[in-house]
């Protein structure tokens, strides 16, 4: 696999991005809870981050093609920056909210911002169709490694300041400042960007757009609703919130979780790798969901496990086939429409994620606080996800990218 210039960089921004979201996630809904927050205000601050990554994001992603997409990521880099200073430096609610409203902060270990989207349509106009599940592959597999890194870095970090004498807050603290650098980091990155990651040519402004879209704005509207139910799903069990649950239930310390975090996420950058091969024989629709069903039944029998250990290991399963379905996903949202809408279509798929995670947090750090209803998150979450695929099943199953075209 040869890489551009341009492509090196866009996997090392999205490499040093997910490390940073793999650290927050670990220790996220811990420092709040730290700080004095109830279940209900931290899930208020999680609904929020989403709801508002959402909107932002939304501008940012449907403006990127027209814009400038390095302009569009350095703006994302800055939110990021913005938002961990503040929740490193403030006690305030209300500061929170507003920050997690404003600020790109990631509290699933999972992809916010305007990044994912622009990152992508700047990959994809320098491939062939045919290569394109492959690299996302391997753009995801880099995501997830580095993910998986930044978890077992910040339950370490934080477990040695604590043992060094420093209180619990004031080790999860650090590792909120070390994510804010993390921002100014992808800053550096994204200014060493060339002009040949923008759309080649000037889009036809005479064509309507809405939402950054015309050809294919009905096909993305409806990938858009199946995907923000998948997410809405997926918002009840988002890393941060399982780590909270094991803390909770097994009472792991931050170190373990970062090792469950850790071991998590490497398996799912593998799966997310191996996804391309089997794509290419079974198609990009039928992987997403094949792969997809027995996973969201494994999730569901998590919180049925009687031991930390064997918990653990249903949820390492999990994730072993969980992500086959995101590069697929991404490669399919990017196939089925023009070059000068894949920033639109890539960020109104992602923001329809994002809204549909942002309700179901503020349903579930209560339920996991309550001891009868705490396994309750796993459950609605895996059922509604296995919903979702055999909706998308039916949807899209007759609809073939370019590269399934006889």
């Amino acid at each position: 696999m040869t890489l551009t210039r341009d492509a090196r960089l866009l996997f090392a921004t999205r490499m040093a991005r997910m490390f940073g979201y793999g650290l927050l996630s670990v220790v996220l809904v811990l420092y709040l809870a730290e700080l004095g927050l109830d279940g209900a205000r931290i899930g208020a601050i999680l609904t929020l981050t989403l709801v508002g990554d959402a909107v932002i994001s939304l501008w940012l992603t449907t403006h990127a093609d027209r814009l400038g997409r390095r302009r569009i990521l350095l703006v994302g880099a800055a939110l990021m920056l913005g938002a961990g200073v503040v929740f490193g430096l403030t006690r305030d609610f209300w500061v929170l909210l507003l920050a997690a409203t404003i600020g790109v902060i990631s509290p699933s270990g999972n992809e916010v911002g305007p990044f994912l989207a622009v990152e992508q349509a700047s990959l994809s106009q320098t491939m062939p169709d045919r290569d394109r599940t492959r690299i996302f592959g391997w753009y995801n597999l880099a995501g997830s490694l580095a993910t998986a890194t930044g978890a077992l870095v910040a339950g370490l970090t934080a477990q040695y300041i604590h043992g060094s004498g420093s209180t619990e807050l004031d080790s999860y603290r650090a590792v909120v400042f070390a994510y804010a650098l993390i921002g100014i980091l992808m800053a550096l990155l994204f200014t060493r960007l060339s002009p040949a990651i923008e759309v080649p040519m000037a889009p036809d402004v005479s064509v309507a757009t809405r939402l950054g879209l015309h050809k294919s704005r009905r096909i993305v509207l409806r990938l858009a609703g199946l995907f923000s139910l998948d997410a809405f799903a997926g918002g009840f069990v988002m890393q941060s919130l399982i780590a909270y649950w094991f803390h909770l239930r097994f009472g792991a310390d931050p170190a373990t979780l970062g090792a469950i975090f850790f071991g998590a996420n490497i398996l799912a950058g593998f799966s997310a790798l191996a996804a391309a091969r089997l794509a290419a024989r079974i198609g990009l629709i039928n992987t997403m969901v094949f792969t997809h069903l027995p996973s969201n039944v494994l999730l569901i029998l998590v919180p049925l496990m009687p031991s930390l250990p064997i918990a653990v290991g249903v949820l390492l399963a999990r994730f072993a086939i969980s992500q086959m379905d995101v590069p697929t996903r991404q490669s399919y949202t990017l196939a089925v429409v023009e070059p000068d809408e894949r920033s639109a279509a890539a960020g109104v798929t992602g923001i329809a994620r994002s809204l549909g995670a942002a309700i179901s947090p503020s349903l579930a750090a209560p339920l996991i606080q309550s001891v009868p209803l705490a396994g309750l998150p796993f459950f609605i979450g895996g059922g509604l996800k296995i919903v979702y695929d055999l909706l998308v099943l039916r949807a899209f199953q007759a609809v073939k990218p370019p590269e399934e075209l006889p």
